[in-house]
């Protein structure tokens, strides 16, 4: 026993030291910053106001006081949006019982994704909680938060498969609506990365 107790004292002052490192670690803050009267302010997420799955207007006002994962996708789409929301289900199933988190995903096919279709969609996936919703709204408006706020393409593309492109960005935004992450949501790693970065959001202070 008493061999054994060096050994465990160094396993907890190794734990403690992983564990005061991760709690200081701080994300950056991404996109544009202005200077006005010697302070700086972010870019940040816009006021938006879409309509979800439930037939419910979802408004920034939804994820005061949270931080939540945002993304583009539509319902048809026969390329990288069935590995999106697979990796997202990661996201849902970590974080679904948290009221402060959210996750926030557009439709960038307004014409066909209804309210109706989202349901049905987000049912397939099974996905239960509120803390996700699939929005729809007016196209332009959904493509221009996209482009001009999340910094994501989104739009028509008769070249692209189902005739619409868009990014395959998670776009991570903290309390304050300002962009901490943006990750590839196809690949396991980055998503992996992202789940990691929010425990670390979550803890800031």
């Amino acid at each position: 026993m008493k061999k054994l107790i060096p050994v465990i004292l160094f396993c907890i002052t190794i734990i403690s030291i992983i564990s005061c490192e991760s709690s200081s670690r701080k994300l950056p803050i991404l996109g544009e910053r202005e200077f006005i009267n010697g302070d700086s302010v972010y870019h940040t997420i816009p006021d938006f106001s879409f309509v979800n799955q439930e037939n419910q207007t979802i408004t920034h006002k939804n994820y005061e006081g949270k931080i939540y994962v945002a993304d583009f996708f539509f319902t048809t789409c026969p390329t990288i949006c069935p590995i999106m929301k697979k990796q997202m289900l990661r996201v849902y199933e970590k974080f679904k019982e948290n009221p402060k988190v959210g996750i926030l995903s557009h439709s960038i096919d307004p014409r066909h994704d209804s309210v109706q279709v989202l349901k049905e969609y987000a049912a397939r996936l099974g996905v239960k909680s509120k803390m996700w919703n699939f929005v729809t709204g007016e196209k332009a408006k959904i493509y221009e938060i996209g482009e001009k706020s999340y910094y994501v393409t989104a739009g028509e593309d008769s070249t692209a498969a189902g005739g619409i492109i868009h990014s395959g960005a998670f776009i991570l935004v903290d309390t304050k609506r300002r962009v901490r992450g943006v990750y590839d949501g196809t690949k396991e790693t980055d998503v992996t990365k992202l789940l990691k970065d929010m425990e670390v959001l979550l803890n800031e202070k």
